[in-house]
């Protein structure tokens, strides 16, 4: 992707981490089957589906993760989506902006201090040696 080398910021992964994220946002939105700006979702529904992502694939490391992305606070990915938009790569409604990804979370607070290891499910019967 040119728009990640051209801007300097952010590494590739950054923006591929975002597109996948967007999908896990129209899938937790009900929005997937949708089209046109119905299929539309917020800074917020974006922000918290990344979280959701992050934390399913690197758990607590995953505020670790960004930031060796170059992504440091929410608001970088308010800046790389609106790189994006700039770009033509994706569009936006009049209410959305920026500022919606500004402050969200902390990185530690929701990947580290809050993180609970899945656990595996309990079997009915014990496993036998």
């Amino acid at each position: 992707m040119n728009l990640a080398a051209s801007d300097g910021r952010y590494a590739l992964e950054a923006f591929r981490f975002l597109f996948e994220s967007l999908e896990v946002a129209l899938h937790m939105t009900g929005k997937e089957d949708k089209e046109g700006p119905a299929r539309h979702v917020t800074g917020g529904e974006v922000l918290t589906a990344m979280r959701e992502h992050a934390t399913r694939c690197f758990g607590p490391l995953a505020g670790q993760v960004w930031r060796s992305w170059g992504v440091h606070d929410s608001i970088d990915w308010g800046r790389i989506v609106f790189l994006l938009v700039d770009a033509g790569l994706l569009s936006r409604q009049d209410t959305d902006s920026i500022e919606d990804f500004r402050d969200s979370f902390d990185f530690d607070e929701v990947f580290v201090r809050a993180y609970e290891p899945p656990l595996p499910a309990m079997n009915d019967e014990p496993e036998e040696a």
